[in-house]
C-alpha cells in the first residue's frame, strides 16, 4: 500500500514533516511517554484497502495478506521488509524500527471486505511483511477485531510472529479454529542470548517465544516453528542447530522448518553495517557467500536444511509444514458456550 491510497483521519492533525512526506493531513502522528515506546513515532492512517494480493512472481506460498502495520519495533537487523519503508519515503534503517505506520481502521475495513460478494473466502496470511504482534499492537489492539472478523466469516488464515502477545488473543484463535482453518507459526532461529540481543533487540527472548508455542499447543492450537533465520557463521554451528531443534521439540511444536538468512536490498545494507560493527572478521566471508544476490548458495541452504531435518527426525517432530492450518472440533455441549461474535474480551498478557 502506498501513501496515495490513504484517506484523512477524521479530526486529524499532522506535522509539517508529515505533510512533506505523505501529503497534507494524510497522517496523525503520535508519540507516547512510556518506556516501551521510547523513541518510537506512530503514524496513524486510514487505509482504503487492507487485503493485499501477493505479486505473482513472489516465492510466497499464499496469495492474500493483511498487514495492519508498516515498520516494526522488533528492529531485526536482517528484516527483508525494510525495503518497503522506502516506498513511503521513510528510512529503511532506524526509521523502519521507530517510524511505525498504524492502519487504525484495519478491523472494520477487513470485515467489510470479507463481506463483499467479490471475496471468495481465500486464505489470508498475516505477519508475512512485518509482525502483527509487534509492540504497537499492545497499544492499538487491532488484531482482536481482525481475528473476530475472520472468525465471523469463517475465513481461513495463518499468522507468523515473533511476538508473545499472540497469547492475549488465545480465545479468539480457539473460536476461529472451530469454524475454519487456522495456522500459527512462531519464528525462532536460534537460542544464543548474545546474538539475540544484538540482532533482534526488540523481540521477546527465544525461550519466551517457545513458551508461547507451548501454551498455544496446550490449548489445542497446533503451532509450528519457523527456524528463521539461520545466520551463517553465527548461528549455524551443528551444536547450535541441535540445541535449537531440541528446544523446539520440547516446546511441543508440530514442526520445524529452517530458513537461511537472505539479504534483500534495504536489509542487506543495514545487516552488513551491523556486521561490520559487531563481527568485522566475518564481512569478507559474507561478501563471498552472498556474492550472487540476496540468497545464500544452494549448497549451503541444502546443508542447513538437511541438518535440521535430521535433527527434527531424531527429536520426533516434522521437518516441514510449520504452522499448518488446524480446525478444532466443536466443544461438547456441556462445556462453556462461546460468547456471541464480537463480544470476546480476552485478558491481555505481558509481551515484553
Amino acid at each position: 500500500m502506498r501513501w496515495e491510497n490513504l484517506t484523512v483521519e477524521s479530526g486529524g492533525h499532522s506535522r509539517a514533516a508529515d505533510a512533506a512526506l505523505f501529503g497534507a493531513d494524510a497522517v496523525v502522528t503520535r508519540t507516547f511517554d512510556t518506556p516501551e515506546f521510547a523513541g518510537i513515532t506512530f503514524h496513524e492512517v486510514r487505509a482504503r484497502s487492507i487485503v493485499n494480493r501477493v505479486p505473482g512472481a513472489s516465492r510466497m506460498p499464499f496469495e492474500w495478506t493483511v498487514n495492519p502495520y508498516r515498520g516494526c519495533s522488533h528492529a531485526c537487523v536482517y528484516c527483508f521488509a525494510r525495503k518497503t519503508h522506502s516506498y513511503l519515503d521513510l528510512d529503511t534503517g532506524l526509521g523502519f524500527d521507530s517510524q511505525i505506520v498504524v492502519k487504525t481502521n484495519a478491523p472494520e475495513l477487513l470485515r467489510r471486505q470479507l463481506g463483499s460478494r467479490r471475496w471468495q473466502g481465500e486464505h489470508i496470511a498475516m505477519g508475512t511483511n512485518v509482525d502483527c504482534y509487534q509492540r504497537a499492537e499492545g497499544r492499538y489492539r487491532l488484531m482482536p477485531g481482525i481475528l473476530a472478523a475472520l472468525r465471523d466469516h469463517a475465513n481461513p488464515f495463518s499468522i507468523l510472529t515473533k511476538g508473545t502477545l499472540i497469547l492475549r488473543d488465545l480465545e479468539l484463535l480457539t473460536q476461529a479454529a472451530q469454524v475454519t482453518d487456522v495456522g500459527v507459526s512462531v519464528s525462532v532461529g536460534f537460542l544464543d542470548g548474545e546474538l539475540w540481543r544484538t540482532v533482534e533487540p526488540g523481540t521477546p527472548a527465544p525461550e519466551r517465544r517457545l513458551d508461547a508455542v507451548r501454551t498455544l499447543t496446550a490449548h489445542g492450537i497446533g503451532c509450528g516453528v519457523l527456524m528463521a533465520p539461520v545466520i551463517p557463521f553465527l548461528g549455524d554451528d551443528p551444536a547450535q542447530l541441535r540445541a535449537t531443534v531440541r528446544a523446539v521439540a520440547e516446546s511441543g511444536a508440530t514442526s520445524v522448518t529452517p530458513l537461511v538468512l537472505h539479504l534483500r536490498p534495504g536489509a542487506r545494507e543495514w545487516f552488513m553495517a551491523w556486521l561490520r560493527r559487531h563481527h568485522p572478521h566475518l564481512v569478507r566471508r559474507y561478501e563471498r557467500l552472498y556474492a550472487d544476490g540476496a540468497y545464500a548458495p544452494k549448497w549451503y541452504q541444502r546443508r542447513i536444511t538437511r541438518q535440521v531435518h535430521e535433527l527434527a527426525q531424531e527429536y520426533g517432530i516434522g521437518p516441514a509444514g510449520a504452522g499448518m492450518p488446524r480446525r478444532l472440533r466443536p466443544r461438547e455441549p456441556a462445556e462453556t458456550a462461546l460468547p456471541e461474535p464480537g463480544t470476546s474480551e480476552p485478558t491481555q498478557l505481558s509481551f515484553i
